[in-house]
């Protein structure tokens, strides 16, 4: 490149000065690989790329909104890394074990980069989502194992970075943004022929609670627009989609301040009991609000996650209660007591008669004594989940637990607490699910069990009215009786029952 000189040493005017830089390479020729069509270095296409995804279901969805962004970019998709030019880890950051997976999985696809013919393109590996923003310097840094880091936020830079990277160069964007929510980026579903879809209605998380990490990796609450959302659930209702999830880190706290007829002066109320560490909002088109505009948009499309009235909404809820301790919901920042989160369980099991109810808990928080830890044995007996993700306690950096509080707590308890409460867990949701003998319910069929060709499981599309015949701690077992719609009223569901189904008659679900 062109060694430039001061100007005063050569008496050049600025005139001559602008001339020369109009005249000279722009900062596109600096960046490598930023062609408008999307070429690579060389003019070479993009690849194939290969996604890993680890975690939570919003990061299936963030897989969902990368691989639609580089699809966009002419690159193509591939389940085996072993053909892809680029491998993409979709990671997680909430507990130490997922992190020490994605350490290992490194591992691996560095020694199969290294083992590729010279005669074939490099494999890039990334690391997209949590894990990316929390450890950014320590993946950058360790062992040159990364080539590409993309945060939460930055993945419409996606094909940038990916350009530039390659041969020892290293690409970052880890950004996080008061502002993105993909709203324009209509997500590619992972299995097309699939009955079933998750929709993210928000990121990020305002609450602080003192052993998260969210707040840090996935940045401040932002509600997606709600015509955005109603946009996605109306084109998943025409691709056959009859179940979509609504995702979000706190999905109670939606709020769609896109337009201004949403917006007003009201302030949010909490349930009685419950408080937040943040000031509380005003306006906005709310969750329950949203709820009602999505149910409305295909009365046999089911809407996981709440309440009583509509038939396509399911009735079941998840209440992450953490604990059972009043002193340790204390010390973890979750703004309500042992006794206001009952209260909360009571009022809905009367509004939603035969509610499902799932939760969050973690054993060995930081200070908890056998006191608090039998508080949380009987929380969980006291109200009887369906559904539960319980595991030990691990510290994250960056949480106000990191910097105010002692992980004192011994492995060896925190395992022991750990299995007592799947243990009960297991005992009540065995009580729960055996109350539903002899009932009839609606299942969403997926087709035949791996176990047995004459069994039945969830989700293939078609509603079925079961029998439900028997009962564990993990599943129901029963008989299908007859096909029906979401639409249908009681009446004619009785109707229907008694109709045997023209294929797998005696097929079990």
């Amino acid at each position: 490149s062109e060694t430039v000189t001061p100007l005063q040493s050569h008496g050049a005017s600025l005139d001559d000065f602008k001339t020369r830089v109009t005249c000279g390479p722009s900062f596109k020729d600096f960046v490598t690989g930023l062609a408008g069509n999307g070429t690579l270095p060389g003019g070479t296409l993009p690849g194939e790329v290969c996604f890993e995804t680890y975690g939570c279901q919003m990061n299936v969805n963030d897989t969902e909104i990368a691989w639609s962004i580089l699809q966009k970019k002419g690159y193509k998709r591939t389940h085996d890394p072993n053909e892809a030019d680029v491998v993409l880890l979709v990671t997680c950051s909430i507990r130490e074990k997922a992190e020490q997976t994605i350490w290992n999985r490194l591992q691996q696809l560095t020694a199969m980069k290294r083992k590729r013919l010279k005669t074939r393109t490099p494999m890039k590996i990334g690391i997209l989502g949590c894990m990316a923003e929390r450890l950014k310097t320590e993946l950058l840094e360790r062992e040159k194992l990364v080539d590409v880091l993309a945060g939460p936020d930055a993945y419409r830079d996606l094909p940038r970075l990916l350009a530039v990277a390659g041969g020892g160069r290293q690409s970052s964007n880890l950004l996080l943004s008061l502002e993105e929510t993909y709203a324009d980026v209509m997500p590619v579903h992972r299995a097309p022929q699939g009955y079933t879809a998750f929709v993210s209605i928000m990121r990020g998380c305002d609450n602080m609670c003192s052993y998260c990490i969210v707040p840090f990796t996935r940045g401040r609450e932002r509600s997606r627009p709600a015509s955005s959302i109603l946009d996605e659930v109306r084109l998943l209702s025409d691709q056959g989609v009859k179940e979509v999830t609504l995702l979000g880190q706190n999905v109670n706290s939606y709020r769609d301040l896109s337009e201004e007829q949403f917006r007003g002066p009201d302030p949010t109320l909490l349930s009685r009991g419950f408080r937040t560490l943040y000031r509380s909002k005003q306006g906005g088109l709310r969750f329950a609000d949203l709820l009602d505009r999505v149910s409305r948009v295909d009365p046999d499309m089911r809407v996981l996650k709440l309440i009583a009235e509509r038939g396509n909404i399911c009735k079941q809820i998840h209440l992450p209660a953490q604990s059972g301790s009043s002193p340790v919901l204390k010390a973890m920042r979750r703004g309500y007591t042992r006794e206001a989160y009952l209260d909360l369980v009571e009022n809905i099991k009367r509004i939603v008669p035969g509610v499902s109810l799932s939760s969050d808990f973690m054993a060995g928080f930081c200070g908890e004594m056998e006191e608090d830890h039998l508080q949380t044995l009987s929380l969980i007996r006291d109200v009887g989940y369906s559904v539960g993700f319980l595991f030990a306690y691990s510290m994250r950096k960056k949480t106000h637990a990191s910097h105010a509080l002692q992980d004192d707590v011994p492995g060896e308890v925190k395992q022991r607490r750990l299995e007592e409460l799947i243990s009960a867990f297991r005992q009540e949701a065995a009580r729960v699910n055996g109350a539903l003998v002899g009932s009839t319910q609606i299942v969403l069929v997926e087709g035949e069990s791996k176990r047995s060709a004459r069994d039945l499981c969830g989700r293939t599309g078609d509603y079925v009215l079961v029998k439900i015949l028997s009962a564990n701690s993990q599943s129901l077992r029963g008989r299908a009786l007859s096909l029906c719609s979401l639409s249908d009223s009681p009446a004619q569901r009785e109707n229907l029952i008694g109709q045997q189904l023209d294929h797998k008659e005696d097929a079990a679900i």
